[in-house]
């Protein structure tokens, strides 16, 4: 439930700051406004807001797909709390995801960002945690392998430069993802250690 929410607040949002440029330039993820003017809200604004219908629609899909998985997983590790763990985790992420561009731009008054790509790589590798040997349907290849070629492409991506994409946010957002559901089992449910640990070794022939 939480997730179609998400969906449906972050579409209400993006729809917004497409018919409104000035609406959507106070939301952007903008480095030297949120170093010179204390705009820290900027964190987490940019996440709700996209640069056109494909990126939306290409967040939202992924939100949709495993932000629904990920409410089932919350629920067993924090039990009451899940629904609010997860919604201090999608929101975290889109924080954390920008965090390293934060530091690389803040005197760069040209930079801007916005999406939830941060967010959505995420919650992408929180479940290739719990399931690596699973298939996505596109790539069509193991969850761990296409979790490996999505962190080696996005940091050559992120050195190469030049396409207007954030791969440093989907670098860390999808790195912030899987450490934050490590340290939340070793906190609060330290028993699924041995079930992860397991589904890592038993392979793609199981």
């Amino acid at each position: 439930m939480i997730t179609i929410i998400l969906v449906v607040l972050t579409g209400i949002i993006s729809y917004q700051a497409f018919n409104n440029p000035e609406f959507k330039a106070k939301l952007l993820f903008h480095p030297v406004t949120i170093q010179n003017q204390g705009e820290w809200y900027r964190f987490i604004s940019s996440g709700f807001i996209h640069s056109d219908w494909g990126h939306l629609f290409i967040n939202m899909f992924v939100l949709y797909q495993f932000g629904q998985i990920a409410e089932g997983m919350f629920d067993y590790i924090f039990g009451d709390l899940g629904h609010l763990a997860y919604i201090i985790f999608y929101l975290s992420a889109i924080a954390m995801a920008s965090l390293p561009s934060y530091f690389r731009y803040r005197n760069n008054y040209g930079y801007a960002a916005l999406g939830a790509s941060g967010a959505t790589s995420a919650l992408v590798f929180a479940y290739i945690l719990f399931a690596p040997w699973e298939w996505f349907v596109f790539p069509p290849v193991p969850a761990i392998v296409f979790g490996v070629l999505y962190l080696l492409y996005s940091s050559y991506m992120d050195k190469r430069g030049g396409d207007n994409i954030g791969h440093n946010a989907h670098f860390w957002g999808a790195v912030y993802g899987l450490a934050f559901i490590l340290l939340s089992i070793l906190l609060f449910k330290p028993v699924l250690f041995p079930v992860i640990l397991d589904n890592l070794m038993q392979g793609p022939w199981k």
